[in-house]
């Protein structure tokens, strides 16, 4: 049978109808899976059943409009399965609505639910009797079925949804959230009118259905009540989408705070670290001048006071020999005592240059590192090769005081654990770095973290001393292949140069 144009309207309203619920449904769902700003998702999947449910309902109601327009034939279970969705969504309904009007409790207490047993089988009653009372066919019992579904479950579920909506807006707005307050009232006025279409059932003979029914409508309208449901549905839809646009700015906007301010956190953490590296350098910088003072005191106590007393006790003994001639006892007695007073002489000599060389603050870092390889020699054997390339200038002080310690703890290195004669020193100063470096070919050892060396060999402490002056310390070393001590300094625009001469006999050297 040929549709007509009004008919080919209709199946479009059922199907606006079905599409907006469903994808009412589909909104609802994807919400209960995010964080809850909208609402809790115990409370929205209710919300989204209903949604699913009922826009199947609305699209089997076109489907089987279209089936009848056609002639073909409709299976026997189709208006079961349709009172069915009919009901299953009002009911989903009515829990939405109960969980988000009792939020104290959470959920439905046992009383509670028997009480919405009680109204299912109160419904159930009412089909029977009505359709037993009036000697009904299939038809008519369908009929009352989908009439008491819409009286007692989509007229008090369409308006327990409307106050739970109107409930959240008004704490929305409470809550300063305006946009979202609106489009929940939006969908809560909706389905307030929605609760009302409800009452317009198919014309049967029941109260009221006698009276108001889908028929008087299109009589005083001049449409069908499924074209008012359509656009509430619509409308319903429309709200509680835009609801859950704004809560997704309200989390997009959340997210962008927390960035923002993991940021700044992350930020100040980087200030923080460069105020203490800074800290930490500054201080190690402090300690290394302090350190370099109070050696400077202690050589210079020694060097004053203490070799000064040995050297006096030396020509006291002297002096006593010479008077006492004839006891060989008390000859070999003061010969001895000579011996070991000439021999702490000679070793508190050695430790006042070890302290601080008079060389490093008189002549300089070049005069410095030639006294360190000839001591080096007297002391250890180790020849010491210099290869200076730099001008014949002074750097500060405390750059040529790390410069200097650093070769003196490599060297010492070199001696104890290098296992071999030779080492080169080589210094090279260009307009903006000195480099300094201690070359061996000894045993070598690897740098790896997993295979560090000894802690006697002083490798942090030469670190250090290069951080406090703002250097670079590097170790290039592979086991048989020998080591390299490579420091790097940089030097400032700022730093004191002053003309640093080589001592030799023909040019002596003025002490700063």
């Amino acid at each position: 049978m040929p549709a007509s144009g009004l008919d080919i309207n209709i199946v479009l309203v059922f199907f606006v109808y079905g599409l907006a619920f469903f994808s009412m449904g589909l909104s609802m769902m994807l919400e209960a899976q995010r964080a809850p700003k909208l609402a809790k998702a115990r409370v929205l999947w209710p919300l989204a059943i209903f949604g699913f449910v009922h826009g199947t309902h609305e699209w089997l109601e076109m489907g089987i409009l279209i089936g009848v327009w056609f002639g073909v034939g409709m299976p026997a279970g189709i208006p079961f399965v349709r009172l069915g969705l009919l009901i299953v969504s009002f009911t989903s309904l009515i829990l939405y609505g109960l969980q988000v009007l009792r939020p104290q409790q959470g959920r439905l207490s046992p009383r509670e639910i028997l009480i919405s047993l009680g109204l299912l089988v109160l419904y159930l009653f009412l089909v029977i009797v009505t359709s037993l009372s009036h000697q009904s066919t299939p038809t008519h019992l369908m009929e009352h079925a989908d009439a008491l579904s819409r009286y007692m479950l989509a007229v008090p579920g369409a308006l327990l949804a409307a106050l739970a909506l109107n409930r959240q807006a008004t704490e929305a707005r409470a809550e300063n959230r305006r946009s979202l307050g609106i489009n929940l009232q939006l969908a809560s006025w909706a389905f307030a009118l929605y609760s009302l279409t409800q009452l317009f059932v198919a014309p049967i003979d029941i109260f009221p259905a006698q009276y108001v029914n889908s028929a008087t409508f299109i009589e005083l309208t001049g449409m069908p009540i499924q074209v008012v449901r359509a656009v509430l549905a619509v409308l319903i839809t429309y709200g509680l989408v835009r609801a859950t646009q704004v809560v997704e700015a309200e989390r997009q906007q959340e997210l962008l705070v927390a960035q923002e301010e993991r940021m700044a956190a992350l930020e100040q953490i980087q200030r923080d670290l460069v105020e203490r590296e800074t800290l930490r350098k500054e201080l190690l910088r402090h300690t290394v001048i302090a350190q370099e003072e109070e050696r400077g005191r202690i050589s210079r106590e020694l060097h004053d006071e203490t070799a000064q007393f040995l050297t006096a006790l030396t020509l006291d003994l002297a002096t006593l020999r010479n008077s006492i001639s004839g006891d060989d006892k008390v000859e070999k007695l003061l010969d001895r005592l000579q011996s070991l007073s000439r021999e702490m002489s000679l070793k508190i000599y050695r430790m006042v240059h070890d302290l601080r060389p008079a060389q490093l603050d008189d002549l300089g870092l070049v005069a410095a590192l030639k006294y360190l390889a000839d001591e080096e020699h007297n002391r250890s054997g180790l020849d010491v090769t210099l290869e200076i390339e730099a001008p014949r200038q002074r750097l500060d002080p405390l750059v040529e005081t790390v410069l200097f310690r650093v070769a003196q703890e490599a060297l010492t290195n070199v001696a104890r654990h290098a296992q071999c004669e030779r080492a080169t020193v080589q210094l090279q100063c260009a307009s903006n770095q000195a480099t300094l470096r201690v070359i061996d070919e000894g045993v070598g050892f690897s740098v790896d973290v997993d295979h560090v060396p000894p802690r006697g060999w002083g490798l942090a402490g030469m670190r250090e001393r290069a951080e406090s002056v703002e250097g670079k310390f590097q170790v290039y070393s592979q086991p048989g292949s020998g080591t390299t001590v490579e420091i790097l300094v940089p030097i400032l625009e700022s730093d004191p140069i002053e003309l640093e001469e080589t001592p030799n006999e023909h040019n002596p050297i003025n002490a700063r």
